[in-house]
């Protein structure tokens, strides 16, 4: 359980922020100079507010009306920065090896041989970091954060140095991480692709120093005010599925969306499981009458909401598939040859290899 209610005043600049979250990965939302890194290290204990009160995993490590001030290096927090920081003079054993350190108690030879594996930096234990490219670098930032034994891991925008591709390398490694541990972890970033794979359940966006939103991921989606314009226009929705069997020699897991099949590249979770697909507006086509002969796997049959215009030559078409929400971003020109309506039904086409880059998550996890 994490629970904030802060108020800190830096020159003409005032953080007053109060949310609760109880959610494995919580997503810290908003633009550069919101005010999210400056939260991270109030929570960390780098900075003391003015005053309020900071709860972490059930244990109160700040209360101003109490005068309780629990030091940061006995808050038992994982800090992972936007950059490694990492010790150029060590190797990335002994880098490792500080984290450890300072744990409380200190892990032993499994619990590092399983932090090792699941970030895959085996290879790297006896190379100096100052060969180490920067996605390489940030692995082992949160291995050693790790390493530390935290009761709450905070990662401050940790793929924000890093170029597309070492972006790609890094976030299914964290995206491991959230599923196989329990350990509640904060994300904050700027970018609502990474924020939606990693915090697919809650969402605490913040602009100029206030909370705007705290709650689930699908709400904040529903609000493109919070978004910005260009990021609002490709926002999409979360889509619940539920697996039904994997297809190994196509390298896919079908789903049932409601009575439907979803078909999605593989995903490693057991016959049953919920999952959480983030479905963006611009990979969904439209058609009258159900295809047929295309290579799209996924047609799903939905119900016309509303018509939103957007910008002068796009409209955003608002569906409801089942009991949930699903999106499309057309050209105005697609919309008027289809004559599309409110209360049509409509067919969704919805290319498997375009959900290989979104989120998926079992409900529930976190």
């Amino acid at each position: 359980m994490l629970s904030i209610d802060i108020t800190h005043r830096q020159g003409d600049f005032t953080l007053e922020c109060a949310f609760d979250s109880d959610a494995r990965v919580t997503g810290l939302f908003g633009p550069s100079g919101a005010g999210k890194s400056s939260l991270l290290r109030i929570i960390a204990g780098l900075v003391r507010p003015d005053r309020g009160r900071i709860e972490l995993a059930g244990r109160c490590v700040f209360d101003s009306a109490r005068r309780l001030q629990v030091p940061a290096h006995k808050r038992r927090i994982g800090y992972v920065f936007q950059r490694a920081r990492l010790f150029a003079h060590l190797n990335v054993r002994h880098n490792l090896g500080y984290g450890a350190w300072f744990a409380r108690e200190k892990p032993g030879r499994a619990r590092f041989e399983q932090v090792v594996d699941m970030l895959d930096i085996g290879p790297l234990l006896d190379r100096r970091v100052t060969g180490l490219s920067g996605g390489e670098q940030q692995r082992v930032a949160i291995g050693r954060a790790l390493l530390s034994n935290p009761a709450v891991l905070l990662l401050d925008e940790p793929l924000a140095s890093l170029d597309v591709a070492r972006r790609q390398e890094v976030l299914p490694y964290i995206e491991r991480l959230s599923a196989q541990s329990e350990l509640p972890i904060v994300f904050v970033s700027h970018q609502l692709d990474e924020l939606l794979r990693l915090a697919n359940r809650r969402v605490v966006a913040v602009r100029d120093g206030r909370v705007t939103f705290s709650g689930p991921t699908a709400e904040f989606l529903a609000r493109p005010s919070l978004l910005g314009a260009e990021q609002a226009r490709d926002a999409g929705v979360l889509l619940r599925g539920e697996v039904v069997t994997h297809l190994p020699e196509h390298g896919l897991s079908e789903l049932t969306c409601g009575a439907q099949s979803l078909y999605v590249p593989h995903v490693a979770h057991p016959a049953g499981a919920a999952i959480t697909l983030h479905v963006r507006a611009r990979d969904v086509m439209l058609a009258r009458q159900r295809p047929t002969d295309i290579s799209a796997l996924n047609v799903l049959e939905a119900r016309i909401e509303s018509l939103v215009a957007d910008g002068d030559y796009a409209v955003n078409v608002h569906m409801q598939v089942g009991e949930q929400a699903l999106e499309a971003r057309i050209t105005q020109r697609s919309a008027e040859a289809l004559a599309l309506a409110p209360g049509q039904t409509i067919h969704a086409v919805i290319k498997s290899l375009a959900l290989a880059e979104q989120a998926w998550e079992r409900l529930g996890s976190i």
